[in-house]
Order: structure tokens, then sequence, then C-alpha cells
């Protein structure tokens, strides 16, 4: 290789699995550039991450950046990746989570609903095609009761207000860089899209033309009461590029409607290379329905690690420890699209 390597992760402590020589252990980024928040990035990034293949990971960092970002898409899911896992030493809410109705009795049935399907949906007993029939029925409850229960407009804003929900440090510069060099970001949830919007609102106060959701997207009446939602139900088993048809691009306002998206699906479909970013191995799965060629997979352990490490280890290239923060994504994406006459 003509281009100098780099150490795997900018202020990052680093384990290597036993199995890699220790010759490998700082060749994991290869190609040169210079992101523009270098010194902001340095100044904020501390956290640890395990790499289990870092030759493998060489091997796919060259193939995506000869390729270039024109041939490069990022996949995220949103719930503890792209948001912290905690907020102030306790645990973050998800997007589905912070919704409050104006009627607490449908949150109280809300909530029985969850303690009722969530243990099966990890339950190893029950067949696969058995608990996506389980998750559908689910979220069909759910959504029917957010529609009984009157949910609005203000209903959804003032949620996002009182919650806890925030982002993980350097998403905001992730989302820039990316916006900078029309690499698309698609946003993958089994929750609600118009509460994702009004997240990215709230929390960054802007939008993006590069970012797509693919998420269950609601449908207001002209005085911002729910009255349904858009399309087929998008659950934790079928959370995958099947579901691309859903994808839509950022709305201005709660409600608002765009005819055309910035980025076809299509086109999107023909970015064989993909950076994708999850907090659970089925995440992994978002990116089934596509026929990529290089994948560079990262994933977020937020708890349990000791527990966990192992099998995080082996399902993504990259896995970052404890609610770790997003700058050494940033860096990565630096690697793989770097700066002309760098």
């Amino acid at each position: 290789m003509s281009h100098r390597l780099h150490s795997i992760l900018l202020g990052t402590t680093i384990r290597i699995h036993r199995s890699i020589p220790p010759h490998l252990i700082s060749r994991a980024w290869f190609c040169s550039g210079r992101f523009r928040n270098q010194t902001h990035m340095e100044s904020h990034a501390s956290c640890e991450a395990v790499v289990g293949d870092s030759e493998l990971l060489v091997k796919k960092m060259a193939a995506i950046c000869n390729a270039g970002p024109a041939k490069l898409q990022v996949i995220a899911d949103f719930d503890g990746t792209l948001t912290k896992y905690r907020v102030n030493g306790c645990r973050g809410q998800s997007s589905h989570g912070l919704l409050q109705q104006e009627n607490p009795e449908y949150d109280k049935k809300r909530q029985e609903l969850y303690e009722h399907y969530h243990p099966l949906e990890f339950s190893p007993t029950i067949p696969i095609e058995e608990k996506t029939k389980l998750m559908e029925e689910w979220w069909t409850k759910t959504h029917g009761l957010l529609v009984e229960g009157g949910l609005t407009y203000d209903g959804i804003r003032q949620s996002v207000a009182n919650s806890t929900i925030a982002f993980r440090e350097g998403v905001v510069e992730l989302f820039e860089f990316l916006e900078e060099r029309d690499i698309p970001i698609l946003i993958f949830s089994a929750g609600l899209a118009d509460i994702i919007e009004e997240v990215l609102r709230q929390k960054i106060h802007r939008l993006f033309k590069n970012v797509k959701i693919v998420s269950n997207r609601m449908v207001f009446d002209n005085n911002g009461h729910l009255v349904s939602f858009q399309g087929k139900t998008i659950h934790s088993l079928n959370k995958n590029e099947h579901a691309l048809d859903m994808a839509a691009p950022l709305h201005d306002r709660l409600g608002d409607n765009i005819d055309a998206p910035t980025y076809e699906n299509a086109s999107v479909k023909t970015r064989r290379n993909v950076l994708l970013l999850g907090d659970h191995i089925g995440d992994l799965g978002m990116s089934d329905g596509l026929n990529y060629e290089n994948r560079i997979s990262v994933g977020f352990l937020n708890d349990n690690v000791e527990n966990s490490l192992d099998s995080y280890r082996k399902a993504f290239d990259v896995v970052y420890l404890n609610d770790a923060p997003m700058w050494g994504v940033v860096k990565l994406v630096s690697q793989l699209c770097p700066s002309d006459g760098h």
C-alpha cells in the first residue's frame, strides 16, 4: 500500500483480539486525509474500541476508499446508536418510549403491551415466523392506541421537549461531513419517523438534505390529530432495506408532505458500499435487501459488555464500548472519503 497506515481510532484505547498478530495492532486506517475538525475530535475522543480482524478491516477500507464517496451510503439505527444509551447517569429514553399521550390511560395500555410482548421478542424458543407475527401484532395494537388516544402534533412536540433523549457527541459533525460529500444517510427505526424528526429539530436545530428515515410515519388531519399510519408496519424484525420504499426525506414541520425525495431510492440501491451503524447484532440485517459489495459494520456495545463482547466482536468489524461518542466514526468516514489534495 502506498498510503501511510493510521491508528485504528483517534484518542482511543484499542483492544485487538488475541488471534491478531501484534504487528497489525496499529494498522487499521490507511487512506490519507484530514478532517477539518480534527483538533476538536482529538480533544473530545475518549473511548474504547475492539477490532476482531484488523486485516479484513483494512481490505474493506481500501476497497471503499478507492471506489469513492459516490458509491458509499451510511445505514444507521437510531435509538442507542445515534442517541446516547445513558443520559446524566440514567438510562436514556427511546424515540418510542418518550411519547406521552394526553390521556395517561393510553400510556398505561401501551406499557402493558410492552410488558407482554417484549419478553417474546427476545425469547430463544419462539420460531422466527411466529415471532414476526407477534411483533406485527404488537406494533399494530400500539399504533391503534396512539390513534384511539387522540395523539396530536402538540403532544409530540411536548413529549420531545420533556424528554431526556440526547445524541452522541460527534453525530452532528458526522452528518455535516456526509452532507458536504452528498453521501446519503438512511436512518432505520422500528419507532416513529415523526418523533425522530422532531428530536432532530429540537436537539440539533436543523435538518439535513442527505438524510432519509425508514420508519413508521403518521398521517394527521387538518387539525393536527393522528388518524392513521402510512404503508406497511416496520417492526423490530423487518427493519431492513426491504422496507426502503418507506424511506422519506426529512420534513420541515410536523405534517408536511414532500413530493420528491432528495435521493431517489433506486439511486441509493446503486451505492454498493455500506457503512452500517447499530447497537444490536440484529441491526446487521438493515442491509439485507441491499446487494452491497463492501460493508463496514460498527457496533455500539452500550451495556452488559463482559457478557456480550465476544458475540459483538465476531459480528461487527469495529465495536465501541460503554456508550462511546461518535468521534471514532467521524474519523473513519474522513479516512474513507479523504479531502482532495491531502
